[in-house]
């Protein structure tokens, strides 16, 4: 039996945090990354970066696990077997860059040369409307 709590809490948090990366996101996509970075500009990419993080995870580790649980109460798949699942049921639209999303997130929760923050950033701002244009199902 699904706990309804449960539930409307994570949409709950899921709304918040995607107002917050909706935020991050409109300052980070007008910075020039072709060019060097203000200490101000790197405070943006840091707080968009972990704001992509922190949303990403809320749909991909517990909303979407939360809703293959409700179709299956014995789901205990993977993350990958997770955004497969979700692709299969319609709760997203392309596996592949939310594969990519999740390699992405935890690149940036870890350490990263300096050289590549550029093409990570980057990377994270294109495929930050996949997680702004996701519905969660209520």
């Amino acid at each position: 039996m699904p706990d309804l709590n449960l539930k409307e809490k994570l949409l709950e948090d899921l709304r918040a945090s995607r107002k917050h990366l909706e935020y991050s996101y409109h300052k980070a996509r007008l910075l020039a990354l072709d060019k060097d970075l203000s200490e101000e500009e790197l405070e943006v990419l840091e707080s968009f970066s972990s704001r992509f993080a922190r949303y990403s995870d809320l749909i991909l580790s517990r909303y979407l696990r939360f809703l293959a649980r409700e179709k299956d109460p014995a789901f205990r798949g993977s993350a990958i077997d997770t955004v497969n699942l979700a692709e299969k049921f319609g709760w997203i639209k392309d596996a592949a860059a939310w594969r990519r999303i999740r390699e992405l997130r935890n690149l940036a929760a870890h350490e990263y040369e300096s050289e590549d923050y550029r093409s990570l950033y980057s990377e994270i701002i294109r495929l930050t409307p996949h997680l702004l244009d996701f519905v969660p199902s209520t």
